[in-house]
C-alpha cells in the first residue's frame, strides 16, 4: 500500500505540469518508479544463497554504516538504504550543469516544490545529451556528468544502488554519510550550501569510520586524497576568480574569447604544477583531459565552494553545534547567508587550529 500511495503521488504531480517541460517531469517520475520497482531487501539479498557472493560482500557493510551513520553522526534512521536496486548501468543518473559563454556562475533550473538547482538530472544519458546539445546551440557552455546516487531527500525509501557499489569501502560509506546528510538538512534553492553541507559531513563522517574500525592505513590513503580533492577545488576557485576578472573588464567579444582560452591554457599548466606537489598522483587527469569550459568549472564549485569553511567550523565546534548553525544558517536571507559563510571561509584560512589553510593554498592562495 506504501508503495501504491508513493506512485499516486508522482502521477499526481507530474500530472498537474503542462507546456513543454512536461516530457522532463514525466523522464523523472519513470526513473524514480524504476528505483521503486527494483528494490529488494538486502536482508533478503544476504539470505539468498544464489545470489551473487562478491554483491553479497558489498551489501553486508551497508547495514553497519547505517548504524554508524545514525548513532556516531546523528544522521536520520529511516527507510532509507535498508534495500538494494541493480539498475544495469553505472550511473543512475546524469546531471547537465550549463552557464553563459562569458559567465562562471551556473544556470539555475527551477522546481514545484523542490526549489532551484543549480544541474537538471536525466535517467537516460541520451536525453541528458540532447537537452545540453539544446543549450550549446544557444551559446551557453554545458556540461553532462554522470552520477553514481541519487537521493529523494527522505522522501522515499531511497536504495542502495548497483552504482554505488564500483569503488570499494571508502566510496560507499562516504556516499552512504553524503546521501543521509542531504536527508538531515536541505536548503531549498541553495544548491551550493546543501552540496557543501553533505560533502563536510561525507568528509568529516569517513575520517571518523575509519579512526573507530582503527583502520590507520585506509585513514591515512583517504585523508592525502580529500587534500589533493581540497587543493583541486582551490585551483577551481582560482580559475573562476581569473575569469570573473576577465569578463567584467574586458569589453570586445573576440577579446574576451582569447583571454578565456588563454586562462584555461594556464588553468591545464596549473594542475601539472600541482601533481608535481602530489609526486604525480593522476586523480584528476580524466577530468582535464577531456574540453574546460565555464559549466565543467561550475560542476565543482557548487559541491566545493564552502566545504573549508563548513569544516572548520564542525572541526572547532563539534557535530551538534554545527547541525544548530546549519538549521540558523538555513532561515537566512541568501546575502546574510553567504556574509556567514563568507567568514567562515576567511576564518578557516587563517586559523591555524583548522589545518586548513596548510590543505588548500595552492598558487598563490587567493580565492579569486
Amino acid at each position: 500500500m506504501h508503495q501504491f500511495i508513493q506512485y499516486i503521488w508522482l502521477v499526481v504531480l507530474v500530472g498537474g505540469l503542462t507546456g513543454c517541460s512536461l516530457p522532463y517531469y514525466w523522464q523523472a517520475a519513470e526513473g524514480q518508479l524504476e528505483l521503486l520497482r527494483k528494490r529488494v531487501p538486502i536482508e533478503k539479498v544476504l539470505g539468498d544463497p544464489n545470489e551473487d557472493q562478491p554483491l553479497q560482500e558489498k551489501l553486508k557493510l551497508v547495514p553497519e554504516i547505517r548504524q554508524f551513520a545514525v548513532m556516531d553522526l546523528g544522521l536520520p534512521d529511516n527507510s532509507s538504504y535498508k534495500s538494494y536496486a541493480d539498475l544495469q548501468r553505472a550511473y543512475v543518473v546524469w546531471n547537465v550543469v550549463a552557464a553563459g559563454e562569458f559567465s562562471v556562475d551556473p544556470v539555475q533550473w527551477c522546481f514545484p516544490f523542490a526549489g532551484c538547482f543549480a544541474y537538471r538530472g536525466f535517467f537516460d544519458e541520451g536525453n541528458a545529451r540532447n537537452f545540453a546539445e539544446k543549450l550549446d546551440s544557444r551559446g551557453l557552455d554545458t556540461y553532462v556528468v554522470g552520477s553514481p546516487a541519487y537521493s529523494t531527500l527522505g522522501y522515499f525509501a531511497d536504495p542502495v544502488l548497483n552504482t554505488m557499489l564500483f569503488r570499494g569501502e571508502e566510496y560507499l560509506v562516504g556516499i552512504l554519510f553524503h546521501e543521509l546528510a542531504h536527508q538531515r538538512l536541505y536548503i531549498k534553492d541553495d544548491s551550493e550550501l546543501s552540496e557543501a553541507f553533505a560533502t563536510a559531513i561525507e568528509e568529516y563522517g569517513t575520517q571518523r569510520w575509519f579512526e573507530t574500525r582503527h583502520n590507520q592505513q585506509a585513514l591515512t590513503l583517504y585523508r592525502e586524497k580529500i587534500l589533493r580533492r581540497a587543493q583541486f577545488a582551490q585551483l577551481i576557485l582560482e580559475q573562476q576568480g581569473r575569469l570573473r576578472e576577465i569578463f567584467s573588464e574586458t569589453a570586445l567579444t573576440e577579446s574576451i574569447g582569447i583571454a578565456k582560452a588563454d586562462a584555461y591554457d594556464a588553468i591545464k599548466d596549473e594542475y601539472q604544477a600541482l601533481k608535481h606537489q602530489w609526486g604525480g598522483a593522476s586523480d584528476y587527469d580524466n577530468w582535464f583531459s577531456d574540453s574546460l569550459n565555464n559549466a565543467k568549472l561550475a560542476s565543482v564549485s557548487t559541491y566545493r565552494r564552502w566545504v573549508p569553511g563548513l569544516l572548520w567550523y564542525l572541526t572547532l565546534n563539534g557535530l551538534p553545534a554545527f547541525y544548530a548553525e546549519m538549521e540558523v544558517l538555513s532561515g537566512l536571507t541568501w546575502d546574510d547567508r553567504r556574509l556567514r559563510l563568507e567568514i567562515w571561509l576567511a576564518s578557516a584560512l587563517s586559523d591555524p587550529r583548522s589545518g586548513v589553510a596548510e590543505r588548500i593554498v595552492v598558487g598563490d592562495g587567493s580565492l579569486g
